[in-house]
């Protein structure tokens, strides 16, 4: 009999599925989650919007997500209008719809890693080549270093991150800018962690009016609190909007989906709160773990990149055993930690000042770069 594997398409083959650790650890602070429930105000509000379509549910949902996109654009602002904006199951469906519709076989999208591990996988599954750029020696990205990429591999697609993840690091206009006009297909700005921004005019939002091959998409995952809930979104011009069209699934979009995403959304301004909180906890653990002599990067986004580990993969496992699971992705002497509570923050301070009293031979600094404006030497 045939096995399964063989009739696998040659490129699946051998590969191993999307995943990151799920431990059962006191302090979980490895997959860029918010840290914080949905309050119960916010929550009553949800609720709210989701008995309206509980009793309709032998009906399909809107096909197109017409009131969630209304109010999906009056979030953004920018003068956008629910033709600007397309949702879906997460953004990662929204990247692969992009790809199915400006991709596939023959064609080619540009990343440039390290940066969101998605977007190989996305690409690989709708058939789409894959081309790796890769970043400066200080995981930058400058202008002149994007357009030189595009020139040389002339994609299809380009995704760029901004904030990128891992780094945290958030793209300047000019690198934009640039990426665009050497571009000749689709220019994707992947803003998942865009409210953490320490400057939220640094949106790549602000760059859309006459650029039609420019997209921003964005999540409600990190902002919202929303990650179990799966609701992505992007802005566009609305004639490429037109295009993923001939790409969805029918009614990809569930009426419980889309109350819900509506009814937070209008809860906006409470969760904002629980963002600014997030964010004095990244700063706060830039600040103590610098003060300890280790180097972090500043972050927009909720997480934070931390070098100067003589065994990134010790230092990981040592935390654990101390209750507190960050990420270990795969860059030589660094790890991943997301911001948390005040409480979990505290735990994961107090688990580093144990692993380093016990155990300092872990810890290099001459591994990292003074900061992320400067190369390595």
């Amino acid at each position: 009999m045939t096995e399964i594997e063989d009739l696998l398409r040659e490129d699946l083959r051998g590969k191993t599925p999307y995943g990151a650790p799920q431990l059962d650890v006191p302090v979980q602070l490895n997959t860029n989650e918010n840290a914080y429930a949905i309050p119960d105000d916010v929550a009553a509000v949800i609720e709210q919007y989701l008995s309206r379509q509980v009793r309709s549910l032998n009906r399909y949902p809107d096909r197109d997500a017409v009131a969630l996109r209304e109010d999906l654009a009056a979030y953004l602002g920018q003068g956008l209008t629910v033709d600007h904006v397309w949702a879906a199951n997460g953004s990662n469906e929204l990247l692969q719809q992009l790809l199915q519709a400006f991709g596939g076989s023959g064609r080619t999208v540009l990343g440039f890693m390290p940066s969101y591990s998605m977007h190989p996988l996305l690409a690989r599954g709708t058939g789409t080549a894959f081309v790796d750029a890769g970043r400066e020696a200080d995981y930058t990205l400058s202008p002149a270093f994007v357009r030189d990429a595009i020139t040389e591999h002339d994609p299809d697609v380009v995704f760029l991150v901004s904030p990128n993840n891992p780094t945290g690091t958030a793209l300047g206009a000019d690198v934009i800018d640039a990426a665009y006009e050497a571009a000749r297909g689709i220019v994707v700005i992947d803003e998942a962690y865009a409210e953490f921004a320490r400057d939220p005019r640094s949106t790549a939002l602000n760059r859309l009016e006459g650029r039609p091959r420019l997209v921003v998409t964005r999540t409600m995952s990190k902002a919202f609190a929303f990650a179990g809930a799966r609701v992505g979104y992007l802005a566009a011009d609305p004639e490429l909007i037109e295009k993923l069209l001939l790409v969805r699934l029918p009614y990809h979009l569930s009426s419980l989906t889309q109350a819900a995403a509506r009814g937070a959304l209008a809860c906006a301004a409470q969760l904002q709160a629980e963002v600014d909180e997030l964010k004095h906890q990244r700063d706060r653990i830039v600040k103590n773990l610098r003060a300890k002599g280790l180097p972090v990067a500043d972050s927009d986004a909720n997480f934070v990149l931390l070098g100067g580990l003589a065994d990134a993969a010790a230092v990981w496992r040592a935390v654990l055993e101390e209750g507190v699971l960050i990420r270990d992705v795969g860059l030589p002497g660094r790890l991943r930690i997301t911001a948390g509570t005040e409480e979990e923050t505290t735990a994961l301070l107090d688990a580093f000042d144990t692993v380093m009293g016990r155990r300092p031979e872990l810890f290099c600094a001459n591994l990292w770069f003074a900061s992320f404006t400067e190369k390595e030497q």
